[in-house]
């Protein structure tokens, strides 16, 4: 998913467009995950899990070795939409074997979202590293000798379920959210992932900007911070407990998060790269409550919850991919950076004035 983004300035030198256009790369997937939760509870209502994850990885592999090979900017894009397809498929999949462990299901998921972190944060640091010493098309060559790796492992599990996809109802949706508190948490994570996925798919533009000569190795080295979602996911039960509360947890991330964010107004290239450490803490402190708060509100429809959730979420980081390009563009980074501080201002007094709602969590 994310092994384009600092990749982002080359591939847009080596395509001849525009940064908005090269941060098409990532949006386009973000999209898809965005509104996956419905083309896939119509399209796949009741198939065997091991099946799709089977032809999606097949699909995924020829489509990375692909894109090793495009020649034009309209050929990778194409490609790239293909994989947005067939990734949520993955992701659903993935989730649906560790869901049916009744015993550890809390366990598996801590441990997936820790894995798909980590997952994130190598994919772009190593993409960085690899393109440099080898040539960006060995990346995506890389990427299918990985894919071809999961396949095996894939056909080792012993698994015959049904992916159990959720079918959304409009009726069901507008239930939900008339219940202010969903309005405010999918609020929240909209905001919170466009200031994130925005500002860090601009980032290596930003680096070019201030170091011309900068290699994609230390581009790549920029979202090492990433892998503090890991130690974030896994260790959130104790940072809960210490503030007592949710809201209040959300709160200090969104602290945390805003001040990161008007960090990156420094010219510093280093301070830049431990502000991404300081900014990931307070995004993934946001995200990993909300999620909580997400799946415990209500007892039925969870999966609904959940869905719902995941789609504002990544239409955040859909639009975030995109949208703060065009302003950097236009108007500079500074006025950029202030943009995303203006929302995180915005949203922090929005949850200030709901905080009524959350009375149980706060």
């Amino acid at each position: 998913m994310y092994a384009t983004q600092p990749l982002q300035p080359l591939l847009a030198k080596e395509f001849n467009v525009s940064m908005t256009k090269a941060s098409s790369f990532t949006a386009v997937i973000m999209l898809f995950l965005a509104i996956s939760p419905i083309i896939y509870g119509y399209i796949l209502e009741s198939v065997r899990t091991r099946t799709v994850l089977k032809i999606a990885l097949i699909i995924l592999l020829i489509t990375n070795f692909s894109l090793s090979l495009a020649n034009s900017y309209e050929m990778f894009l194409t490609i790239r939409t293909i994989e947005a397809i067939v990734i949520p498929a993955i992701l659903t999949g993935a989730m649906t074997v560790l869901a049916k462990d009744k015993e550890n299901t809390k366990l598996n998921m801590s441990i997936y979202v820790a894995a798909t972190v980590f997952g994130g944060m190598v994919g772009r640091v190593f993409s960085g590293f690899i393109a440099e010493e080898f040539g960006w098309r060995v990346v995506f060559a890389s990427l299918s000798l990985a894919l071809l790796a999961a396949y095996f492992f894939i056909n080792k599990i012993e698994f015959k379920g049904d992916a159990n996809l959720v079918k959304p109802k409009l009726f069901d949706i507008v239930h939900i959210l008339k219940d202010r508190r969903y309005i405010v948490i999918y609020t929240l994570m909209f905001i919170v992932f466009f200031v994130f996925a925005g500002l860090l798919n601009i980032l290596p533009f930003r680096i070019k900007e201030l170091l011309p000569q900068t290699s994609e190795t230390k581009i790549g080295l920029l979202y090492l911070g990433y892998g503090m979602g890991i130690l974030i996911s896994l260790t959130i039960h104790k940072i809960i407990k210490f503030f007592k509360k949710e809201l209040r947890v959300i709160m200090a991330g969104l602290t945390v998060f805003l001040i990161s964010t008007l960090l990156f107004l420094n010219s510093d290239a280093i301070i830049l790269f431990w502000t991404v450490f300081l900014f990931c803490v307070g995004m993934f402190t946001v995200h990993t409550v909300s999620t909580r708060l997400a799946n415990s509100m209500r007892a039925s429809q969870r999966g609904l919850t959940s869905g719902m959730y995941l789609s504002f979420y990544y239409i955040g980081g859909a639009v975030g991919s995109i949208f703060p390009a065009i302003i950097y563009d236009k108007f500079g980074w500074d006025m950029t950076v202030f943009m995303f501080a203006t929302l995180l201002v915005f949203i922090f007094a929005f949850i200030l004035l709901s905080r009524k709602l959350f009375k149980a969590y706060d």
